[in-house]
């Protein structure tokens, strides 16, 4: 089957949809498995599709960031459980028991009390 589009028309698409092979098959006016073809057959569209990527990435931090120097709480609180999770920002749920002792659990096995009911 003869290729329709060149490697670099494919890698063009996904810089210019910012790695969303959605957005490149669109604009290519092709399937997305076209675009996953291009992918698993030319090294240089995949390292198209990952520097967009990386750029997308770039540019979405850059976002959270100017929001966390605006101060947005909600940015701030994402990052700290994100990225400093080592200072202690974790969210963990703690199970204990009466008075936050150890949780008590009593295992009762008696079979000769059910033996007795389905007897009757």
């Amino acid at each position: 089957m003869a290729n329709r589009y060149t490697a670099q028309e494919v890698a063009l698409a996904l810089k210019e949809s910012r790695g969303f092979v959605t957005g490149a098959a669109r604009k290519l006016q092709c399937s997305r498995r076209t675009i996953y073809r291009y992918l698993k057959e030319s090294a240089s569209v995949q390292e198209a599709l990952a520097d967009s990527r990386e750029e997308r990435h770039d540019f979405v931090e850059n976002k959270l960031m100017t929001a966390i120097d605006e101060g947005n709480v909600t940015a701030i609180i994402f990052y700290l459980k994100t990225q400093c999770k080592d200072r202690g920002y974790v969210e963990r749920t703690e199970h204990t028991g009466e008075a936050g002792g150890a949780i008590r659990i009593e295992y009762v096995n008696d079979w000769r009390a059910n033996a007795d009911d389905s007897a009757t």
